[in-house]
């Protein structure tokens, strides 16, 4: 059968072909936009050198505001054309057998440092006989740096991370449970849409990204939040029944 009987393959081919032209656009953005930033930053060094003494101080700080502004709007710009190209790349995954404790747990011990700057206690509870899953190391550590972060800046005041490990039916589960303000019905039902944020400067791509990379390894990913009882994602993946046991490493 060719692909142009085949409407699962044309589409394929078609979202592949969308992905490479925004992906492309994208890229072509990001150059002169960087050309920007960087003469921006030259023209902010001009200012910072004028006498201070001079009559035109005031002119000069005025000026220089509307650099630092236009400097942070680039930033802006730049991060959410990198996020925007992560979620518009396809996947192209290299998942290997391995234990997802001892993923999580080196991820953990990346992330404390920042978990501890922003108040946050992250209480682990890992089951040490934990089937072996199927992994592309740098891509699910992307997703679940993603919705650790999430969970750091949702708790403003600190609180307490609870991330949990657990076989489940066929498979293995991580959750990551905050004691963060929560989400009413209506956020949690826009949360996986693309560009949808309520976090200033965010670029609502967080969580799509970190779906589509875990349905790409087979899994799933959920979400339960309620007003002022915090917010729960439970990550399902795939234990193929023929891999030996993993303990934590």
């Amino acid at each position: 059968m060719s692909s142009e009987d085949d409407p699962e393959t044309s589409r394929a081919e078609t979202y592949a072909e969308f992905a490479a032209l925004v992906g492309g656009l994208a890229h072509e953005i990001r150059n002169p936009l960087s050309t920007i930033r960087l003469n921006m930053e030259l023209l902010a060094e001009d200012f910072e050198t004028t006498d201070s003494a001079s009559p035109t101080k005031q002119r000069d700080r005025r000026a220089k505001a509307k650099i630092d502004l236009v400097r942070q709007e680039c930033d802006r710009l730049q991060k959410l054309l990198g996020d925007f190209l992560d979620f518009a790349r396809q996947e192209s995954l290299a998942p290997e057998p391995g234990s997802l404790n001892v993923e999580i747990e080196q991820l953990l011990d990346f992330f404390a440092p920042q978990a501890r700057d922003g108040g946050v206690e992250i209480v682990r509870y890992l089951d040490p006989e934990l089937p072996t899953v199927r992994l592309d190391r740098e891509t699910f550590r992307s997703a679940v740096l993603n919705l650790l972060l999430n969970a750091v800046q949702a708790m403003e005041g600190g609180g307490q991370l609870v991330v949990r490990t657990r076989s489940s039916g066929l498979g293995v589960v991580l959750e990551l449970i905050d004691t963060g303000p929560g989400m009413d019905a209506e956020t949690l039902a826009k949360v996986f849409r693309a560009f949808y944020t309520t976090k200033q400067g965010g670029s609502g791509l967080g969580l799509p990204t970190a779906r589509k990379i875990v349905e790409a390894h087979g899994g799933t990913i959920d979400i339960e939040s309620a007003p002022g009882r915090g917010t729960k994602v439970t990550i399902w993946l795939p234990a193929p029944p023929r891999l030996p046991t993993a303990g934590r490493g």
